[in-house]
């Protein structure tokens, strides 16, 4: 019989869900009619709203390449026009829209152009195009000169960064030595920030948690320039750790992974990269160049890793993570060395089939790796957060609440209780985008051992 993680029982306290298709901390046009304006960004992670009272369209510019929504008759398509060819793309099943919508909405998510309607105080997507075979979004030239043009029917016009749809993947951001960094009072923690879609949607952001009514604020957005390969992605899964007076930035390569057909390639893989820089990461949109940071996997038949989380343990990098041996079947696994660089894998899990979040943590005075069972899994681990000791040998369980998806089980210390910040499956933007587009942020609290 596993024993407990010795903290009492977590017991959720606060649920928030922050949707923001232009981030209001990246506002850059504001407007109240028609127009034309320059939209520059780091990476192909833009948006544009509108309200509207009739017929409308939202256009994004860069080059001759154009791409937009439009609205009218109560019908939504996207145009685009590249290459010397032009093509309209509805949905027949969500193109046409029953009542008149209050505004209308135009985002770039990677490779993805996605037209919106607000409804009832909801966002509703009613067109997708895929643009990968068209035009390339994520070229740093394309991004640098995007522009917006409104027309028609407009009013309150709004542009600037895509915000999110919903936030998973919660990490919170430490130092070397594994303590969650503060700013005053407030918690800080990346996530992923998810887009009208799966993997290839979505980016990292980095936010602030005041446990005085657990509200978050977005601080700042990062992305990724690859080894070797040209183009800004906007890969997540991220660990932001501090290391005296360098940022280091561990993350997943999921910002071109397609979740629809990736299980079925061959070809098929993630990874994990790594970026160094001094840059006030806390604040602001950055590009950061990475390199490889190479898991040891030997004898797990790896095909992928992801969500890492590097913590200093006297002297040694640890690093926890995820291997796949195929897509999707994955497991928890640690490796720990003197540097980065030369890392050896002490232990994995392959006994579990649908677990990640792989976090280390300091329970009671001894380090512990921290992970969460998906309900996918074999029987007996199956929606719990499973206790690791630094050999991968399970020890016990976090007793806490385990919302849908796979919440990570991301734990702090306040005054007086433990804290889980974590995330559900909740989605958002109705059925045409569905999975991909999660979660509530979801806090815990437990009283500490007195």
């Amino acid at each position: 019989m596993l024993g407990s993680s010795g903290i009492g029982s977590f017991e959720i306290v606060a649920r928030r869900r922050p949707v923001d298709l232009v981030a209001p901390a990246f506002t850059t046009v504001s407007a109240d009619g028609p127009g034309a304006w320059a939209l520059p960004q780091p990476a192909p992670y833009a948006a544009a709203v509108a309200a509207t009272s009739g017929s409308a369209a939202l256009t994004f510019t860069s080059g001759r390449t154009r791409m937009g929504v439009r609205l009218h008759d109560d019908v939504l398509d996207l145009h685009v026009e590249a290459r010397g060819r032009t093509t309209h793309h509805r949905s027949r099943r969500f193109g046409r829209l029953d009542d008149a919508p209050a505004a209308l909405a135009l985002t770039l998510t990677g490779t993805h152009l996605t037209g919106l309607t607000l409804e009832r105080g909801r966002w509703h997507v009613r067109a997708r195009y895929d643009l990968c075979d068209r035009v390339d979004t994520r070229d740093e030239d394309f991004c640098e000169v995007l522009g917006l043009a409104a027309a028609g029917a407009v009013s309150r016009v709004r542009a600037g960064a895509f915000g999110q749809l919903g936030l998973r993947d919660v990490r919170l951001v430490s130092d070397a030595d594994g303590v969650p960094l503060r700013d005053g009072g407030r918690l800080l923690f990346t996530a992923t920030s998810a887009g009208p879609g799966f993997f290839d949607a979505a980016h990292t952001s980095v936010w602030s948690l005041d446990p005085d009514g657990w509200e978050p604020e977005h601080r700042a957005d990062l992305f990724f320039r690859r080894p070797g390969e040209p183009g800004a992605y906007g890969d997540h899964a991220t660990h932001l750790v501090r290391d005296g007076g360098r940022w280091l930035v561990a993350t997943s390569t999921w910002g071109d992974f397609d979740g629809h057909t990736g299980r079925n390639r061959r070809t098929a893989t993630v990874a994990v990269t790594l970026a160094e820089t001094e840059a006030d990461l806390l604040s602001g949109r950055h590009l950061l160049d990475t390199r490889p940071l190479r898991l040891p996997t030997p004898g797990l038949r790896s095909v992928g890793v992801w969500d890492p989380h590097l913590v200093r343990i006297d002297g040694r990098w640890h690093v926890g993570f995820v291997s796949a041996s195929r897509f999707f079947k994955f497991h928890p696994a640690l490796a720990a060395g003197p540097t980065l660089d030369d890392l050896t894998l002490l232990g994995a899990d392959t006994t579990r089939t649908a677990t990640e979040g792989t976090t280390l943590a300091r329970l009671g005075g001894a380090w512990v790796v921290l992970a969460s069972d998906g309900r996918t899994g074999p029987r007996a681990h199956r929606a719990a957060y499973p206790v690791y000791d630094l050999a991968m040998n399970q020890t016990g369980r976090l007793d806490a609440p385990y919302p849908s998806n796979i919440p990570w089980p991301t734990l702090a210390q306040t005054d007086e209780d433990w804290v889980m910040v974590t995330f559900d499956g909740t989605r958002a933007g109705g059925d045409l985008v569905g999975y991909g587009t999660h979660g509530d942020l979801v806090i815990a609290t437990a009283s500490r051992p007195g």
